[in-house]
């Protein structure tokens, strides 16, 4: 590679973008296409699901209710235990993505801690899913059905966050894909569920070992960013450094240039060195948790480094842009970079946003149509589960008071 095809921060940004189809809007994509494309939207109670599709394509909150309805979408325990928004294609690999690092972290404490033993979590979950059989129970249904079944941790348990063995089971039977969670409002960004038996299961004729879900799992990883790092990818999946190098051999992947460790196969470091990254800029607004920051899990990468020691109000007070592992609030991006922050406050309908730099009429008409979006859709755009507007408050005050 020549001096003047040297692959520079800003087109890295623009080529990380555009893998993630965030330069061209495009309305014909469905729901379970834009996850495909572009990787599993990370779900914790909040709006990241439904601004992940409609950043990249434009699809509406029903659009994307009516797919996780007729299971084209859904909500599951994926890689490191965490939840995701996962396309149909790629939940037998979620689920088994789920288990790759063995039992589930809060069994693994209970056991250890409070005196969980296989033969109990073996005992409760089949009379979980006898009591199913009725059909749909949320967690206090469960309870009243299974009765002594379920047993209290008392103070201990409390202590470490799970008071019953209920949701034990609950997590455990998910992660097999003998059960789902529905929410009871169907939608994406509650955390109120009900349980189902889930019939065929996912896994059922799913012939997937744990090496083969780390390789197809990093094939995937690769298809949705492009080029990234192994360390990269070890923190998606949450394997071990071993397990990882493992998955990852099979890719034959190579460096973007010599001594990078920025990794891609050859013909997406092909696509990388022939990538022009377009003029204008592209302005998205994305949740915080969005696949483009998520993935790589790298802000300091995303950003200008004028912007590096900008200062950002978030729950533990005032810190440096660039020295977060995880953004306190919502980003504006353009061409990867990111080159503002949002929030929504409900009690005026509006988005709170502040931009590094002068707001140009792009900028200005791309925050009025997700406004819009929210207002007419979502009602609020909460980060995750508890991030109530009061607890937000002082960061769309810190917002509307920036000044650069």
């Amino acid at each position: 590679m020549s001096a003047k095809d040297t692959i520079d921060l800003p087109r890295l940004r623009a080529f990380w973008a555009d893998r993630q189809g965030l330069l061209h809007l495009d309305p014909k994509r469905t729901p379970a296409g834009v996850l495909e494309e572009t990787g599993w939207a990370r779900s914790v109670g909040g709006v990241a699901p439904y601004l992940t599709l409609f950043a990249r394509a434009g699809i509406g909150r029903a659009r994307a209710d009516k797919a996780a309805a007729d299971l084209e979408i859904y909500e599951l325990p994926s890689a490191r235990g965490c939840t995701y928004v996962i396309p149909r294609r790629d939940f037998p690999l979620a689920l088994a993505a789920a288990s790759l690092g063995g039992d589930d972290p809060e069994i693994k404490a209970a056991k250890k801690h409070l005196g969980l033993t296989d033969a109990e979590l073996d005992r409760l979950s089949q009379g979980v899913l006898r009591a199913l059989e009725r059909g749909a129970l949320d967690p206090a249904g469960l309870k009243e059905v299974l009765g002594d079944a379920v047993r209290n941790l008392g103070a201990e348990g409390k202590k470490r966050g799970v008071t019953t063995t209920l949701p034990l089971a609950l997590g455990h039977l998910q992660r097999r894909g003998e059960i789902r969670r529905q929410p009871v409002s169907g939608r994406l960004d509650e955390q109120r569920y009900a349980y189902v038996r889930w019939s065929p299961s996912p896994l059922a004729g799913a012939a997937l070992t744990p090496g083969d879900a780390a390789v197809l799992l990093a094939r995937r990883y690769f298809e949705w960013i492009g080029v990234a790092s192994a360390a990269n990818f070890q923190w998606f999946s949450g394997l071990g450094v071993k397990a990882a190098k493992a998955a990852l051999e099979p890719l034959e992947l190579e460096p973007i240039a010599e001594g990078s460790p920025l990794l891609g196969r050859a013909a997406e470091v092909a696509a990388l060195r022939a990538f022009k990254a377009p003029k204008d800029p592209v302005y998205r607004l994305v949740a915080g948790i969005d696949g483009l920051v998520l993935l790589r899990r790298s802000i300091g990468d995303h950003l200008e480094p004028a912007d590096q020691k900008r200062k950002v109000a978030g729950d533990r007070g005032v810190a440096e842009l660039g020295g977060l592992q995880d953004l306190t609030s919502h980003a504006i991006v353009d061409r990867g970079r990111i080159v503002g922050l949002w929030e929504f406050e409900p009690s005026s309908g509006t988005i709170a946003w502040a931009s590094f730099g002068k707001a140009n009429a792009a900028l200005k008409e791309e925050v009025a149509r997700t406004e819009r979006f929210i207002q007419d859709e979502l009602g609020d755009a909460r980060s995750f589960s508890l991030d109530s507007p009061e607890r937000r408050q002082p960061r769309i005050d810190a917002l509307r008071a920036y000044k650069g």
